[in-house]
């Protein structure tokens, strides 16, 4: 359902998405079960006590929401909703989208076809010198390059697609310049290209943000380009994200004698297509399909809450190894909105962690 939220809708998505224990998936399955952020709000301290909190939920005040959203209209930030048409395209398709993100710079560069650049921090020149390259080409036929504004590949991508169009995702906030010194680059890509981010304006990022840049990296892109890379490389989580996003993943061959080259030389021996050059992007793209955005009911009937029971045989179920909600649905026996609504509560409570492609583990 694509709709434009007023201020008052808006502070409430942001409220519920800063939430305690509040991931995607979670805001998702609240979202479609209350349909308002409002309602899903008010519900969440009896949810999280049917799940087996004990202390309060730690829910996102009005103050906090206000405070964030006035720190990003300093900046000239913009905060855009899931549910919003001018939300990008290609995200609003991942299941599930991130709540909202903020964005600086030409926000129309989100809705045109994009190819995400990736690879080593620590890149070999030769490396660097093939991304800028590659970007530029990409460029000039008409793609956007996306990357995460990180030392080598990523900056040299970067800085070869100005002139076309590019956009950088950020683990911190939207104005989290890291690394420090690629602080030309960053004044660059509000003026020319875009800055996107799940984060608030003045987070510095962690470790734990990273993954969650990654996703969203993969999830603007049509395709995942993999420069540079060793075998234990966050370049490698975006190409396996991109893969279960049903983006096309592509891999630069390198020599074996090269640390760098190895992560690469793995992808493309796990299928990944071998890319010498921009031609091969521009293959794996033909045919390719634009994104839709799955059909989202918003109930607004959260229904009977789950018996104890059902949550905890839901709960029996988990453990540290990921398992698919599906899976779970079939073991359990039980009709999915019902197993569903009980994760969630578990999840409030901190017992389970709800992740992006269905997956669920342990809290």
């Amino acid at each position: 359902m694509i709709r434009e939220l007023s201020d008052a809708e808006r502070r409430d998505w942001l409220r519920l998405a800063r939430t305690e224990n509040v991931g995607p998936v979670t805001f998702d399955q609240l979202i479609q079960r209350y349909g308002e952020a409002d309602a899903a709000l008010a519900a969440l301290p009896e949810l999280a006590r049917r799940g087996g909190r004990t202390g309060g939920l730690k829910i996102a005040s009005v103050a906090d929401a206000e405070k964030e959203l006035a720190d990003g209209e300093r900046l000239g930030a913009r905060l855009i909703a899931s549910c919003e048409p001018d939300f990008p395209q290609a995200l609003a398709a991942l299941d599930p989208p991130p709540p909202l993100i903020w964005t600086r710079g030409r926000v129309e560069l989100l809705h045109r076809p994009s190819v995400a650049i990736v690879g080593a921090r620590v890149a070999s020149a030769a490396g660097q010198r093939f991304a800028r390259g590659l970007a530029a080409e990409l460029g000039q036929a008409g793609l956007v390059v996306v990357s995460g504004m990180a030392r080598g590949i990523d900056g040299a991508a970067h800085e070869a697609a100005l002139a076309t169009g590019t956009v950088a995702v950020l683990g911190g906030g939207v104005d989290d310049v890291y690394p420090a010194d690629h602080g030309e680059l960053y004044a660059r890509l509000i003026r020319e290209g875009c800055v996107v981010s799940e984060s608030e304006p003045g987070r510095t990022a962690v470790a734990r943000d990273f993954p969650r840049r990654n996703r969203i990296i993969s999830g603007l892109s049509q395709a995942v380009v993999v420069v540079e890379a060793e075998l234990r490389s966050g370049s490698l989580i975006t190409a396996r994200l991109a893969a279960e996003q049903g983006r096309e993943v592509l891999a630069v061959p390198g020599s074996p004698l090269d640390p760098r080259a190895k992560g690469c030389n793995d992808l493309i021996r796990q299928g990944a297509a071998l890319c010498e050059g921009a031609e091969d992007v521009l293959r794996a793209l033909e045919g390719l399909r634009g994104f839709r955005e799955p059909d989202r009911r918003y109930l607004a009937d959260p229904g009977p809450p789950p018996d104890d029971g059902l949550r905890d045989r839901v709960a029996a179920l988990l453990s540290p190894t990921p398992v698919s909600r599906d899976e779970i649905v079939r073991a359990v026996g039980a009709p999915a909105p019902a197993v569903f609504a009980a994760l969630v509560e578990l999840s409030l409570a901190g017992r389970a962690e709800l992740q992006p492609g269905g997956m669920v583990v342990t809290g």
